[in-house]
């Protein structure tokens, strides 16, 4: 059983959760509007999501920013079920453009991440230097 305090902190959270999650699947709407092409938005999605977790996760101090802003608005706003249907979908219609979405998509989405640590983690050094 929890504590109240326990309950308290895991309901702010949750809030957190859904406020930051309000947020990214509305940006997520506008860029699919923006990008009408499944593959190519969720793609873009997906790439700046992985970029920009990426960069919180080296930069955020706290659990609650993080829940906030990384599962949250991030969460939110990218999409692996997009990305699975969108894979299906290519696969039917070509194959070896299907493999090269979901390599791109993977690929991609590790190589914006290791990118966004290193963005992150370098602007903390840059800024503390006088």
């Amino acid at each position: 059983m929890t504590t109240p305090s326990a309950a308290r902190v895991v309901l702010r959270r949750a809030l957190l959760a859904a406020a930051g999650g309000t947020i990214g699947t509305a940006a997520r709407l506008a860029l699919g509007l923006l990008i009408p092409d499944a593959p190519t938005g969720v793609l873009v999605a997906n790439l700046l999501g992985a970029l920009a977790l990426g960069m919180l996760t080296a930069r955020l101090p706290t659990p609650d920013l993080r829940i906030l802003l990384g599962t949250g608005l991030l969460g939110g706003f990218t999409t692996y079920s997009a990305f699975a249907i969108d894979a299906v979908g290519l696969w039917g219609a070509s194959p070896v453009l299907a493999l090269g979405y979901v390599l791109l998509s993977v690929g991609g989405g590790v190589a914006a991440a290791v990118l966004g640590l290193r963005l992150g983690a370098g602007a903390g050094r840059r800024r503390r230097m006088p």
